[in-house]
């Protein structure tokens, strides 16, 4: 099944939480979901048998520039059954960024979130371990933030290099 077929799918399914679909990018079409409907869409395309997503190959957080006060979540996602895969977005103002959890559908969501989370401070509700994975519990700020910036020492010690 093509990107466009699973867009009109979804649209008859979820109607408005179902924002567009891009065509026009390099690579492949993706599909704008409602932030707030991210997690009914997924469990959606992981249950309906014709679809049968059962494999989240990438899910990443993407910070669109200092000037943007949204990040988006772009979610890759890849059916064995059916040798189809889609791309799912959904975006969230950095200011208030956060929207419920896949990782009760897909188990590597939970890494994936929890990655995304301590990159980019993007909480998912009902996540069961949110909590930083690659930095530690103490560090501030957000590193792939386009505005982050970077401290000159952490504990004692000098962090630029």
């Amino acid at each position: 099944m093509k990107s466009e077929e699973i867009y009109d799918v979804l649209v008859d399914k979820f109607g408005e939480a179902i924002l567009g679909i891009d065509t026009e990018l390099e690579g492949d079409p993706s599909i704008q979901i409602a932030p707030t409907s991210i997690s009914d869409v997924c469990q959606f395309l992981a249950d309906t048998d014709t679809l049968a997503f059962d494999s989240l190959m990438c899910l990443s957080g993407v910070d669109l520039g200092v000037k943007e006060e949204v990040l988006s979540i772009v979610y890759h996602l890849h059916s064995i059954k059916h040798h189809h895969y889609v791309v799912l977005k959904a975006s969230v103002p950095k200011t208030d960024a956060h929207l419920p959890t896949v990782s009760h559908i897909w188990k590597t969501a939970d890494w994936h979130e929890r990655e995304t989370y301590d990159l980019y401070g993007i909480l998912f509700e009902g996540h069961t371990d949110l909590r930083r994975i690659l930095l530690p519990d103490d560090w501030e700020g957000y590193p792939l933030r386009k505005d982050y910036q970077e401290p000159d020492f952490y504990r004692g010690m000098r962090v630029p290099y």
